[in-house]
């Protein structure tokens, strides 16, 4: 049976290319924008909004009364963010964790009584390597992809006995358009931040531009919808990205400290 998979925030980027290589591998594939008409793919995108449970009800329910199940979702939409704590709106705090921690929530709960009718389902939430660390500048950002590893891991345990399994891929810099997307905070002049956050945006925007290709993403994901038995977590993207994890268990917090601030070149 061709499988059915669904890719939150699908019209470009990321969700574009694993929903443009699993439908050329033949799964049937649906994705979802809150602006589906202003975009092109081989596959069909469904409305959704993220921060709207009645939108996230509706488009599931298109997709399930079109295809009849739901086989793999995977949490893909979310919105990248830049700027210094102390300086950070509440709004935008509160725009960030509605998109990437409180949206996946929301589509989540909506689709597991789906895959409990089959005994069975994938549910692939994608993180960050941001999330393993408080990085500068990006610490709400990184805030929300460390809570989607906390929720996923929580959501194995939970599920656990019944057929539903949950994986986290934590990429790192992938050449996408998040910067399109990205909620900035201003960059004052008067700010005490002024000058290394200028710095650090203008490296972090570098970083994605020589990032990985998505295809590579949408190959990953693949091989984990094909496993019987995926690992909770998969990390992907450049190499130096790939063992900040490792670097943050297994450093003393004082070194790793200042590798990450000669690194931001914050020092």
């Amino acid at each position: 049976m061709t499988k059915v998979v669904l890719i939150t925030g699908a019209s470009k980027g990321i969700g574009l290319a694993v929903g443009t290589y699993l439908h050329e591998k033949g799964y049937r594939v649906f994705g979802t924008s809150r602006n589906p008409g202003r975009y092109q793919s081989v596959f069909p995108l469904v409305k959704m909004d993220l921060t709207d449970a009645g939108s996230i009800r509706a488009a599931i329910e298109k997709v399930v009364a079109e295809a009849g199940r739901i086989d793999v979702l995977v949490n893909n939409a979310g919105r990248g963010m830049i700027g210094p704590v102390e300086e950070t709106p509440d709004e935008d705090i509160r725009r960030i964790f509605d998109t990437n921690l409180f949206g996946l929530i929301r589509v989540t709960r909506t689709v597991l009584p789906v895959m409990r009718k089959n005994h069975s389902g994938l549910i692939i939430n994608i993180s960050s390597i941001a999330g393993f660390a408080g990085l500068p500048y990006r610490g709400l950002y990184s805030a929300t992809k460390a809570a989607t590893m906390t929720i996923s891991e929580t959501l194995r345990f939970e599920l656990h006995g019944s057929g539903i399994k949950v994986v986290d891929i934590a990429p790192g810099d992938f050449k996408t358009g998040i910067a399109e997307g990205r909620i900035y905070v201003p960059n004052r002049k008067d700010s005490p931040y002024y000058r290394h956050y200028d710095k650090v945006l203008r490296e972090i925007d570098q970083a994605v531009d020589s990032g990985l290709e998505p295809v590579v993403m949408g190959r990953l994901v693949e091989k984990i919808i094909r496993m019987r038995n995926p690992k909770m977590q998969y990390k992907i993207g450049p190499f130096v990205q790939k063992i900040l994890p490792l670097a943050k268990v297994l450093l003393p917090q004082r070194i790793f400290e200042n590798i990450m601030l000669n690194l931001y070149k914050l020092k």
